[in-house]
């Protein structure tokens, strides 16, 4: 922790205790994310508090809580807003407890899938009820940011080259796929990183973090973000019959997925691919512009989950081919 931080901590830890009225208060590390975010836990004769510490010259918390009362509206769990400086980047929130899904869900899938069909739920709950309108738009030019984030740190500069003639005409392939895929579907509220690690036990279950980078964008996005977990892998077989618990609920309530099941479960694996993609870019980001290594530990699990649509989607096999050329084995 540099000096800085140091001050930043204190001076939050302050300005909680006053906003609190208190002056004897329990004050550890909460937990931290690939962002310049921080988040303290403070204990007091009030209860326990959430602390955000995210600094101005990085990090915007207008968006958080923004969409916190969105959801909020919607009838979702988030953390309560009990405070607020945004002149110094400090927000203090209510607390939904320690366990996140990620720690707390079972593992076997027959018992997973229960949680899973809760958590779907909550997610149709926001796509029906909020809508995205004035939302960053998950448009052509966002897709494509993202996806640019895969040659750019993933293969330029953790794998330590460029794309030949050839691999660069199989990556334009795919991403002009994938782009297609994207922009084809109905446009809705996206959570942009809805699974078990951001969300809560609580009650009511599940309560939901991490939702500052909302956007309106394609409606199989946060489902496929739940089954394919950066942290966490899934059989197929339990993967399938979540999204076709999902793709149920969302026809229930009106939501415009596509008619045919099998359709909808095509555009929500191509959909994830563009997501890995993305996210193996920003996990090497994070490891060689922030220094922080750990991510790129779960690499292997995004370059499965490519391989595997790879293998059974004729759609993606130049992503195959891509693979094999880079060495990226499953």
């Amino acid at each position: 922790m540099t000096h800085n931080q140091d001050h930043r901590a204190e001076a939050a830890r302050q300005w909680a205790c006053s906003t609190l009225g208190v002056s004897d208060a329990g004050w550890a590390p909460a937990s931290a994310d690939a962002s310049f975010r921080r988040y303290f836990r403070l204990q007091s004769a009030r209860g326990s508090a959430i602390v955000m510490d995210a600094p101005p010259a990085q990090e915007d918390c207008g968006p958080f809580l923004a969409v916190a009362a969105r959801l909020q509206a919607a009838g979702l769990s988030v953390p309560p807003v009990l405070g607020q400086d945004l002149d110094r980047g400090f927000l203090l929130l209510g607390d939904l407890g320690t366990h996140t899904w990620l720690q707390g869900m079972p593992r076997a899938p027959e018992a997973a899938l229960a949680w899973f069909a809760t958590a779907t739920a909550a997610l149709v709950q926001a796509q029906r009820h909020i809508d995205p309108a004035g939302l960053p738009a998950y448009d052509a030019g966002l897709l494509t940011r993202e996806l640019q984030l895969f040659p750019d740190w993933f293969v330029g500069r953790h794998l330590g080259r460029r794309f030949t003639a050839a691999e660069s005409a199989l990556w334009d392939t795919v991403c002009e796929r994938l782009l297609a895929n994207a922009l084809a579907q109905p446009r809705v509220f996206v959570h942009r990183d809805f699974m078990p690690r951001n969300l809560m036990v609580s009650d009511p279950n599940p309560g939901i973090l991490d939702f500052q980078d909302a956007v309106c964008g394609p409606i199989s996005y946060d489902v496929i973000s739940l089954f394919k977990d950066a942290f966490l892998s899934w059989p197929q077989t339990l993967v399938d019959q979540g999204l076709a618990v999902y793709w149920r609920q969302a026809r229930a309530a009106g939501l415009p997925v596509a008619a045919a099941l099998h359709d909808f479960v095509l555009q929500a694996e191509r959909m994830g691919t563009q997501r890995h993609l993305k996210v193996l870019g920003i996990f090497a980001r994070i490891r060689y512009r922030d220094g922080k290594p750990a991510y790129l530990d779960d690499a292997p699990r995004f370059i499965a989950y490519l391989r595997a649509r790879a293998a059974v989607d004729a759609q993606m096999a130049p992503l195959g081919a891509l693979l094999d050329q880079l060495g990226l084995a499953p």
